[in-house]
């Protein structure tokens, strides 16, 4: 059986996309950091660090209850640009050493699991589209 398939023949839905979770986790774990004492104080790069964080999840799932591949691909692919700006913004606290690097090196890795989730699905519904169109 499928762990990502849904129980008692529920519909699927972005709930259940291991990607979502993933992502949810993510900006969890973002918005907790934003919060340290630390990061107090960079008010403009704390609200940037979580909107990027944010969008992942939020277009993951607007992207999947989308009527077609094409539409969902366009919002699978803000947040991979999404995923990207929050790579180049952790970077930057990271250089400016207001992220510890254990933190920055546990986020970037939770970050790059997200993005080959990401990738597999864009992938798939990239593969429907274009069979779609044969």
């Amino acid at each position: 059986m499928d762990k990502n398939m849904p129980l008692n023949n529920e519909p699927f839905t972005f709930r259940d996309l291991m990607v979502w979770k993933q992502s949810r986790v993510l900006a969890s774990r973002i918005y907790r950091l934003a919060a340290t004492p630390k990061l107090r104080g960079h008010n403009s790069y704390c609200d940037q660090l979580g909107r990027a964080a944010l969008s992942v999840p939020s277009n993951i799932a607007e992207g999947n209850d989308r009527g077609t591949n094409k539409e969902s691909l366009r919002f699978l692919l803000i947040a991979r640009g999404s995923l990207s700006e929050l790579e180049t913004q952790l970077w930057v606290g990271h250089d400016l050493g207001w992220i510890e690097p254990k933190e920055y090196q546990e986020l970037s890795e939770r970050r790059s699991e997200v993005a080959r989730l990401l990738g597999g699905l864009i992938r798939m519904r990239q593969q429907r589209l274009k069979s779609s169109e044969s």
